[in-house]
């Protein structure tokens, strides 16, 4: 009469006793964890710059939908607009921009290289932070490159006199 309403045991491979409600609680709160892992991988991999500027965007609309239709002179938003907007032949555009360009100095940027113009590399790689522009090589990709695209030159020259009396 007993073992009709006592729950079934189950059992590992070593004979202990397995408790299936906290095994089933572990597997919930490892799911959890793993989709929350994977939410944000998802996030970092669509970009966090390109999430900030659409949330700046529909911040930005949001803003604009509610201003009125017919804006005046007094307008201070349409005034900075057009205050900000660069012109041509602007005598004081120069200055504008290197006042700008200061102001931005927090933004830590890399050194450019601002000499002649460097001789080509494989990976076209500007002089600069990693490369001085130097060409260090012994010169055998310069000359493989160069015996590639004179093959590929007399490839199509015979090409075109096999085909020339067409």
């Amino acid at each position: 009469e007993e073992s009709r309403h006592s729950q079934t045991v189950f059992r590992d491979k070593s004979g202990r006793r397995r408790d299936l409600a906290q095994e089933q609680l572990e597997q919930r709160q490892k799911a959890a964890a793993q989709a929350e892992r994977d939410e944000l991988y998802a996030k970092w991999g669509k970009g966090l710059a390109q999430d900030k500027q659409q949330q700046q965007n529909v911040e930005d609309a949001i803003k604009e939908m509610q201003k009125p239709l017919a804006r005046y002179i007094d307008d201070q938003d349409l005034d900075q607009m057009l205050r900000e907007q660069e012109r041509e032949g602007d005598p004081m555009a120069d200055f504008i921009r290197k006042r700008k360009a200061k102001e931005n100095k927090e933004k830590k940027e890399k050194p450019r290289y601002k000499g002649p113009a460097p001789p080509l590399n494989r990976f076209n790689i500007w002089p600069g932070h990693r490369w001085d522009g130097v060409d260090r090589s012994n010169g055998f990709e310069q000359q493989r490159f160069a015996r590639m695209a004179n093959r590929k030159a007399v490839q199509e020259l015979a090409y075109k006199w096999s085909v020339e009396d067409m």
